[in-house]
This record gives structure tokens, C-alpha cells and sequence, in this order.
């Protein structure tokens, strides 16, 4: 999913972030309004995170409220700002999901709207953490995570460091984020972890990610690409990638060779993805808001984290007993020492020099 930005124990969420402690009263609705004969335009993902948000989001969404939701799918974050941009004052769309950092640079262009947080009544139950974002622009609705992703015949054990990429024994058998996702920005801040910094170091980090020219096998541009080559045993590690991409191979690792852990000695990276609505937009202000507010649903959020295993925000998601026991699923009381979630207006700062210097360094 590519995103366009950023996710330990040392770097602190950005101001947004914090800024969603403060909450104002929310008025609780009293169910669903009849929206029949209204279109709503939503942008989000094409890979299995986008599917996830048709099938367990608008498609229920239209089915209770006879809305209907039109679909636009784009591959990243940063595709989906260049849309937006490219718009600018022209109405495309209501709706977009979208990775932290992409709501931080719209916002600072000044195209999104302001949600009114008493229309989301759903946001009362979302952990006061993860509300909102991008300085009250954005609604924060799901965690995405990233650690490595490992070989299970290749590793007896997990491994617990991002240092295990450059080893010489996995030479041609590694593979990292795409540059224009947020997971190589995360990756970038991971090199620098390791090499002993507090992730901002990227001279450092792009001088130790050019030394992985020769174990690189591919990019992780498409998950599906890199399921079949775990599977036929061609790759042995790879990260900061999400296990989000690999919900049912991660359940059967007998036939996938796949496996991912978190616990890593770097950490690993959590960023908390949004929904945004420009303000230039098609669509009704209250289906809007209804609308997102049903991304927040307890039993929406319960089927998205295991559709995709993306964390949930809200404390009352419906889970099931495997859900909530599974090791991928980062759930808000995870949400730690080695979890990092970065200054977001930090990284949008820098996000097109890294991406740069991590497509130059690695070329």
C-alpha cells in the first residue's frame, strides 16, 4: 500500500496526533439515515487493503443506507495526493483512504475539509489516540503495520533485527518496499535505527541500503509477485513490509514459506491511516459524514482487522477469538515501546528527497 509515509520508542506522534486527545462532545446517532438515490465517490487502494475497504465498507454501507458508492482504486498514497492536487478546486471525490502523511500534505495545501466530529458518533469508542490527525483533518480509522517478512524454512525462529537483510547468505534472496511507498520511508528510518541513530539519520542509512544492491531480488511492488516467489522458495527476507498483504498466507506458512514478526530490535512501524474529504467534493455533506462514520462501526472494524490484519481503533471492535489472538494484528494496548509512529509533517518534509535517494542508492 503505498504510502507516502512514516511510522519507537522514539519518535513521538506529530501534532495532529496529539491534538486528538483533545476530543468535544459527540452526540450519539440514533441509527442509520435513508440516503436512497445518493452517490457517494470514494478513492482507495487496488491491492487487497482496497478490496477489504469495498467488501467490508461501502458494500455494507450502501446495503444500510441505499446509498451507492462509486469506486476509484489508484496504487499509493502518493497517487492519490497527485490526484487530489491535480483536481485542485474541481469535485472528484467525497471520500479517500488514504496513509497519515498523505492527509498532512493536502491538508497543507489547504484542499481538505474539516469533518464535524459531532457527526461521527461512532469516534467516541475509537481510542483517544488515533481520532484524528492532520491537524483535525483527517479521522483516523485503521493501524497499518510493517516489521519484516521472513522465509519459515529459511528461519527456524523469527528474526529480530532489519540487520538480518544484509547478511551475505541472502544474497539475491531479498526484496524491499517500492520508493514510493510509506513502508521504504519506514525502512530508510529503520537503516538508521540500526546503524545506532534515531532514524533521521539518512545519509547514513542510504549509504548502508546501497550496500543491499546485491541481495536485492525485486520490490515489493506486487504482493501477489512476492507470494509466489516466497512459495517457490526464491526469497528468504524483505521488509518494512505490512503482513496486511499476506492475511491467508501468514495462516497456512506449510505451503507459503511465509512469515512476519514485529518483534524486532529496531521496532516496528505503525502509522495510522485516514479518511479525508477534500473540500471540493460531489457528494452530500451528511452522507459523507455517515460514511465515515461507518468506518468506525465496531463490527466494521472487527472484519477489516482480519480481512487484512490492520489494527483497530476503536476499543469495541468485533472480533473473533482468532482475530483477537493473532500475532499480526496490532491492536491499540500493543501500541508500545517498539511500536514508532513518526512525526508525520516531519516525514512529509522529506518524503520526496528520500524517495529519491532511496530510488538512487539502490538503482
Amino acid at each position: 500500500m503505498a504510502l507516502k509515509l512514516t511510522r519507537r520508542g522514539a519518535l513521538t506522534a506529530g501534532a495532529g496526533m496529539a491534538a486528538a486527545l483533545a476530543m468535544p462532545a459527540i452526540l450519539r446517532a440514533q441509527g442509520m439515515q435513508n440516503f436512497a438515490g445518493k452517490e457517494l465517490r470514494l478513492l482507495t487502494w487496488s491491492d487487497n487493503t482496497g478490496l477489504a475497504v469495498l467488501n467490508h465498507i461501502a458494500k455494507p454501507f450502501e446495503e444500510k443506507t441505499g446509498a451507492r458508492v462509486i469506486a476509484d482504486r489508484t496504487g499509493s498514497t502518493s497517487e492519490m495526493v497527485a490526484k487530489l492536487r491535480a483536481a485542485g478546486s474541481r469535485p472528484q471525490y467525497d471520500v479517500i483512504t488514504l496513509a497519515g502523511v498523505g492527509a498532512v500534505e493536502l491538508a497543507g495545501d489547504g484542499l481538505l475539509a474539516k469533518p464535524d466530529l459531532n457527526k461521527l458518533p461512532n469516534l467516541a469508542d475509537v481510542d483517544p489516540r488515533f481520532r484524528t490527525g492532520a491537524e483535525g483533518h483527517g479521522i483516523g480509522y485503521l493501524l497499518w503495520t510493517g516489521g519484516l517478512i521472513y522465509n519459515t524454512k529459511t528461519f527456524q525462529t523469527p528474526p529480530t533485527s532489519y540487520a538480518e537483510m544484509w547478511e551475505a547468505s541472502h544474497a539475491g534472496r531479498v526484496f524491499l518496499p517500492p520508493a514510493t511507498w510509506t513502508d521504504a520511508l519506514d525502512t530508510i528510518f529503520a537503516t538508521g535505527k540500526m546503524l545506532g541513530g534515531d532514524g533521521t539519520n539518512a545519509e547514513a542509512a542510504f549509504a548502508k541500503l546501497a550496500e543491499l544492491r546485491d541481495n536485492l531480488l525485486t520490490f515489493g511492488e506486487n504482493p501477489a509477485q512476492l507470494t509466489e516467489l516466497f512459495r517457490s522458495d526464491a526469497l528468504d527476507i524483505g521488509g518494512v513490509y505490512a503482513p496486511a498483504f499476506f492475511a491467508d498466507e501468514l495462516k497456512d506458512p506449510a505451503n507459503s514459506n511465509m512469515g512476519a514478526t514485529y518483534d524486532l530490535d529496531e521496532g516496528f512501524y505503525a502509522d495510522l491511516m485516514y479518511t479525508i474529504t477534500p473540500k471540493a467534493k460531489p457528494g452530500d455533506d451528511d452522507l459523507v459524514h455517515a460514511f465515515i462514520d461507518f468506518t468506525l462501526d465496531a463490527h466494521v472494524q472487527g472484519a477489516m482487522a482480519e480481512a487484512v490484519l490492520n489494527g483497530p481503533v476503536n476499543q469495541k471492535a468485533v472480533m473473533s477469538e482468532a482475530a483477537k489472538a493473532s500475532p499480526f494484528i496490532i491492536k491499540p494496548e500493543q501500541m508500545g515501546a517498539k511500536a514508532v509512529v513518526q512525526d508525520k509533517s516531519f516525514i512529509a518534509g522529506v518524503r520526496e528527497n528520500w524517495i529519491a535517494q532511496y530510488t538512487q542508492s539502490l538503482a
